[in-house]
Order: C-alpha cells, then sequence, then structure tokens
C-alpha cells in the first residue's frame, strides 16, 4: 500500500526541507513512544517520513514512484512504463485492476505487489535483503544559556536495549562456540513457494530462528538468554554544537536501540535552552529575531 509521507507529516508536496523538519520534530516530540500519550506505530510512521523526505535523492524518486521506489529496479519497470496482460504499474505498485477471468482457482492475489517487487528486484535469492533495524529513540536535556551559544559536552543517561556486554551481542556463552541453523541449513533465510495467477513463483524471508545469520549458540548467554540484547542504563556523551536552538534535536546515529544481527536505530534528543528572568525584554525579542533568521 502507498504511503503518503507528505501527508503524515501534515506538509505541503512543496514544503521546504525546513519545513518537513520543524513538522517533524513537533510531531516527533507528540508521539514519542516514552511519553504518556505516545503512539509507538504513530512515531514509527513519522520516523520513515522524515527519512525519505530529507533526502533529496530519496525524495525526488518518491515523488516519481511513491513509497515503493526502493524496489523499482534501474531500467526495470517504472512508474512510467506500461504493464502487461491486464496488469500495470502506478506509482511503484501493480495494479491488477484490469485483470479479468480466470478460472477460480485459489490463487493469492492479496501477496502479488510483494511478489512484483521481488521478481523485479532479484528478491528471488540473488538480491539484496535489507537490514535489520533497532527501534528510534528520543530523550530531552536542559542546557543554559551561555552553554547554548558556546556549545557544551553533556553525557546522559538512559534505559534501552542494549547489546549485551557478556556475549558481545551474539548470544552464545562465552567461550563456546557457534552452530549452523538447521531451521534454514545456514543459509540464513527460507525459500516459499506462493500460487499466483503466474504460476508458482518462489521468494525467501529471513529465518526466525537465527535472524539471517545462519547461525544460532550452541549454548546460550546466561545473561541475555541467547537474545544477544537486553534492556539496561546506559551513559551516552552528547556533544551540543555553537549557537543550537530551543527545541532544535540532535541526532546521533546508532544511539537507539539495539537488535541482535542488524543495526542500531538512532537517537534523537531535544534540547530545551533554560533562559535566566533577568534577561531583558529586548534580548529576548533579539533571540526570537535570530531564531527566525536561522542564526
Amino acid at each position: 500500500m502507498q504511503k503518503d509521507y507528505y501527508k503524515t507529516l501534515g506538509v505541503e508536496k512543496g514544503a521546504s526541507k525546513d519545513e518537513i523538519k520543524k513538522a517533524f520534530y513537533k510531531l516527533a516530540q507528540k508521539y514519542h513512544p516514552d511519553k504518556k500519550e505516545g503512539n509507538e506505530a504513530k512515531f514509527k510512521e513519522i520516523n520513515e517520513a522524515y527519512q525519505v523526505l530529507s533526502d533529496d535523492t530519496k525524495r525526488a524518486k518518491y515523488d516519481q514512484y511513491g513509497s515503493n521506489f526502493e524496489n523499482m529496479g534501474a531500467g526495470g519497470y517504472g512508474a512510467s512504463q506500461g504493464g502487461f496482460g491486464g496488469f500495470s504499474s502506478r506509482g511503484g505498485q501493480w495494479d491488477f485492476s484490469g485483470f479479468q477471468g480466470g478460472n477460480g482457482g485459489d490463487f493469492d492475489f492479496g501477496n502479488l505487489n510483494d511478489i512484483f517487487s521481488d521478481f523485479f528486484t532479484g528478491g528471488m535469492g540473488g538480491g539484496r535483503r535489507e537490514q535489520r533495524r533497532g527501534r528510534d529513540i528520543s530523550t530531552e536535556i536542559q542546557i543554559s544559556f551561555s552553554e547554548a551559544i558556546l556549545g557544551t559536552e553533556r553525557t546522559i543517561s538512559i534505559t534501552k536495549t542494549s547489546s549485551c556486554n557478556t556475549c558481545h551481542g551474539s548470544g552464545a556463552k562465552p567461550g563456546t562456540k557457534m552452530e549452523t541453523c538447521k531451521y534454514c541449513n545456514g543459509q540464513g533465510h527460507i525459500r516459499e513457494v506462493r500460487r499466483t495467477i503466474l504460476g508458482n513463483i518462489s521468494s525467501t524471508k529471513i529465518c526466525e530462528e537465527c535472524l539471517g545469520s545462519g547461525e544460532v549458540p550452541k549454548e546460550k548467554c546466561d545473561v541475555c538468554k541467547g537474545k544477544g540484547v537486553l534492556r539496561k542504563q546506559v551513559e551516552i556523551p552528547v556533544n551540543v554544537p555553537v549557537n543550537i536552538h530551543d527545541g532544535e534535536m540532535i541526532r546521533m546515529t546508532g544511539g537507539g536501540e539495539a537488535i541482535k544481527n542488524g543495526k542500531a536505530g538512532d537517537l534523537y534528543i531535544k534540547v530545551k535552552i533554560k533562559v535566566p528572568n533577568k534577561l531583558s525584554k529586548k534580548a529576548r525579542e533579539l533571540l526570537e529575531e535570530l531564531k527566525k533568521e536561522g542564526i
């Protein structure tokens, strides 16, 4: 199903990068899962939309092909090419509304878009499989007015899912070996066959036992019980840049929650600036003007 990233962030299609950034910060703060009225699913949607619209290259492809742009292979069947046999491609999604007839067999129509994505991008075994990724998280810090002007370094303490220090994320008991996964025979993925209107089409999915690595612990780690990750409190150094604005976000790539055999998510830190009460009205007005000018 196509996703409207502009609608997700509540901006117009011609919105500037600054408008997109401000919309993301506002919504991320509102729906963060750690908030009392947060919404994890909504937060993920917002982050996904921002990752695409904040990148000029991805945004251009999204505007041309839709949210399925990453599955559009170079020289493949894009939005501008016609369909075949009653099928057509619209915005990166395959439209089967023109298909008529058939023998009334038990065909899987619901997954046809996934099948065509696999078929044309090499997903039936030879294609690149997307790496698993941990959850993005966010927090807040408060700094003084002078620290905002001059920049500063802080160390924050946060509880999150992190890689196990005992097994270093492998899930194996220290000193023991890994062994070949019996479910996928060390392949890291399992091939499945689906019956469709085009006949039997095979595709692959990640092995749920080894999570794509092809190996499982012979003996599980006593600390994380073989999961490779666990929730714990960690201290993270934060570099606050010079002239940061109140409400601005600092993104720390890989600072989010860890996931076994995958890439850690990102950590977003919202900066709140404590302005002294004795600061003159004129100085406050000047700060607001500087903020509007992007200085």
